[in-house]
C-alpha cells in the first residue's frame, strides 16, 4: 500500500473511532480489495468504510460469516453494498481467503444430510414464518418470493406476473389439468394458474404461515394446500412445478427429489424446475447465509442437477435469466427500506442491517454472474417432435 493511500485512510478515520490501519491484516485486506477496485475508506460508492477496529481480522478468520457479522454490528459500511459485492465477486477475491474456522462447516455440509425430513422444517420456521405482514410489505401484490422475469416488465409486479405466465406457457397448461406445486410458498403460482389457465392445483409447503396465507386469500378455498414434506407426495399429476424450493433440498436429496417428481408425473407430462444455481459443483453454502437467512440451504450446480435426473427425465429446455434476479432483489430492497419504519421497533436495527446485507449481497452476486437462475423443462419420455421454448 502506498504512502498516499495510507494518508487517505488515516484522514478518513479522523474524528471517528481510532482505527489501526497499519496492521498486517489491514494491509493484506487493502491489497486484496484493491484487486477489485475497492479501497478502505475510499470515496467510491462501493468502497468499504471502516467504523470500528477488527473487521479485517474477523473477515480473515471467518470469511463472509465474519464479514457479515461485522456489518450487522455496524463495524463497517458501504454506500452501495450491492456494488461492493459485485466488485468483490467479479475479482474472485474470496478465492484467496480460506479461513480454517470454516473447514468444519464445509466438511459437515459435504458429509452429512442436513436436509432430512426432520431438519427440512427449520427453514420454514426460521425464515418463511417471519410474518406475512413483513413479506407482504417487501414483495409484489401476488406475494411471489422468487426471481421475476423483466424482459418486458417495468415494475416488480409486472415482472412477477410475467414470470408466472412464462411458467404456465412453458408447461403448456390446459383447462382441467391437475398440477402439483412443490414448495408452493404463499400460493402465487397456484392462484395465477387456476385463474388464468383453469387448472386444478395441489401445493405442498413446510411453512405454516405460508399455508395459512394461501388458504385465506381469495380463491384459496379452491386450492389444495398441504403442510407436508415433498417426500410424502405420491399421486399422479399432469404437470409439476417447483419454483424456488430446490435450493432447500440439499445435494444428498437431489436424486430423491427427482424420483418423487418422476413417480408423480404422468408419462406424457412436463415438469418445470425453477432454481438458483451455482457455477461450481464442489462448493458449500455461504456460512453467513446458512446461519442467518436460509438454514441448511444448498445451491445446485448444472452437473448435480444432471446427475439427479439421470435416466429419469429428458432435459427439454434450460433457460438462464439470472441477471433478472439482480433487478428483483433491488426492488425487494427498495420496498423493504420503505416499509422498515413499520417494523423497526419489533425487529431492531441489527435485523435491519442483516436483511439489507442479505438482499444487497445477493443482488451483487447475481450482478457479478456468480449465481444463476435456471428454469429447466423436463419430460419423462421426451416430447415427440421436440420441445419449443416460449419467451
Amino acid at each position: 500500500m502506498n504512502t498516499q493511500h495510507m494518508t487517505q485512510l488515516r484522514q478518513a478515520a479522523a474524528g471517528r473511532t481510532e482505527l489501526r490501519l497499519d496492521t498486517r491484516l489491514t494491509r493484506e485486506a487493502a491489497e486484496l480489495l484493491a484487486r477489485a477496485d475497492i479501497h478502505l475508506n475510499g470515496r467510491a460508492a462501493w468502497d468499504m468504510q471502516l467504523r470500528k477496529p477488527g473487521v479485517p481480522e474477523r473477515a480473515f478468520a471467518s470469511g463472509n460469516l465474519g464479514l457479515g457479522e461485522a456489518y450487522m454490528d455496524g463495524d463497517w459500511d458501504a454506500q452501495q453494498l450491492d456494488e461492493f459485492f459485485c466488485h468483490l465477486l467479479r475479482a474472485r477475491v474470496a478465492d484467496d481467503v480460506r479461513p480454517m474456522r470454516l473447514a468444519f462447516h464445509a466438511l459437515t455440509a459435504r458429509l452429512f444430510n442436513l436436509q432430512t425430513e426432520r431438519r427440512a422444517w427449520m427453514v420454514g420456521k426460521e425464515h418463511y414464518d417471519l410474518g406475512n405482514a413483513f413479506y407482504a410489505a417487501m414483495l409484489d401484490p401476488r406475494m411471489t418470493y422468487t426471481c421475476g422475469y423483466w424482459k418486458d416488465a417495468a415494475s416488480l409486479a409486472e415482472a412477477q406476473e410475467a414470470k408466472l405466465d412464462l411458467v404456465c406457457r412453458k408447461l403448456r397448461l390446459e383447462p382441467g389439468m391437475r398440477v402439483l406445486d412443490i414448495g408452493c410458498g404463499w400460493g402465487s403460482f397456484m392462484r395465477y394458474a387456476a385463474e388464468k389457465y383453469q387448472v386444478r392445483c395441489v401445493g405442498v409447503t413446510i411453512s405454516q404461515e405460508q399455508a395459512a396465507y394461501a388458504r385465506a386469500m381469495p380463491g384459496g378455498e379452491h386450492l389444495d394446500i398441504r403442510l407436508q414434506d415433498y417426500r410424502d407426495t405420491d399421486e399422479k399429476f399432469d404437470r409439476i412445478v417447483s419454483i424456488g424450493m430446490f435450493e432447500h433440498v440439499g445435494h444428498k436429496n437431489h436424486r430423491t427429489f427427482m424420483e418423487v417428481a418422476h413417480r408423480c408425473l404422468e408419462d406424457d407430462g412436463l415438469f418445470l424446475l425453477h432454481t438458483i444455481g451455482k457455477n461450481k459443483r464442489h462448493s458449500t453454502c455461504d456460512p453467513w447465509i446458512d446461519k442467518y437467512i436460509f438454514p441448511n440451504g444448498d445451491l445446485p450446480s448444472v452437473g448435480q442437477i444432471g446427475d439427479a435426473m439421470d435416466d429419469l427425465f429428458v432435459a427439454e429446455d434450460l433457460h438462464n435469466f439470472g441477471a433478472d434476479y439482480d433487478k428483483t432483489l433491488m426492488a425487494w430492497h427498495t420496498n423493504f427500506e420503505l416499509a422498515w419504519p413499520r417494523f423497526a421497533a419489533q425487529l431492531g436495527e441489527r435485523f435491519h442491517r442483516m436483511w439489507s446485507y442479505y438482499l444487497l449481497s445477493c443482488a451483487g452476486a447475481f450482478r457479478a454472474r456468480d449465481l444463476q437462475l435456471w428454469q429447466w423443462v423436463l419430460s419423462k419420455q421426451g416430447v415427440l417432435g421436440g420441445y419449443v421454448r416460449v419467451s
